[in-house]
């Protein structure tokens, strides 16, 4: 087991925010185009975040001109250029899965002060 924490240390990043469920960040992706390479941005609210060590995820997900859009990033992916936190949401939930079905100030999630 040493074996498998030695490689998965080798992989992880060390500088990354404290990210928690209901936060809402904004997550700068390299994106390749054919020959060419540009940083693409992706703002929305952490609804879950699983696993742990190098296979931890987080889902993200926003609403643009009334259409749910969901990402699954990889946090210690080389994609990911930079994580930037927004907002601290209060949550009391570990999945925030009922956000899918409510739309409006229902699906508002309250800022932690």
């Amino acid at each position: 087991m040493d074996l498998v924490k030695a490689l998965d240390s080798q992989y992880m990043k060390e500088e990354l925010p404290e990210i928690r469920v209901g936060d809402t960040v904004r997550v700068h992706v390299q994106i390749k185009e054919g020959s060419r390479e540009r940083i693409q941005v992706f703002e929305g609210t952490v609804i879950a975040l699983k696993h742990g060590g190098v296979q931890e995820t987080m889902t993200v997900r926003r609403v643009s001109y009334g259409v749910g859009c969901e990402k699954v990033f990889p946090l210690h992916s080389p994609r990911i250029a930079e994580i930037e936190i927004i907002r601290h949401g209060k949550v009391r939930r570990a999945k925030l899965y009922y956000l899918r079905e409510r739309s409006g100030k229902a699906a508002k999630i309250k800022e932690k002060l």
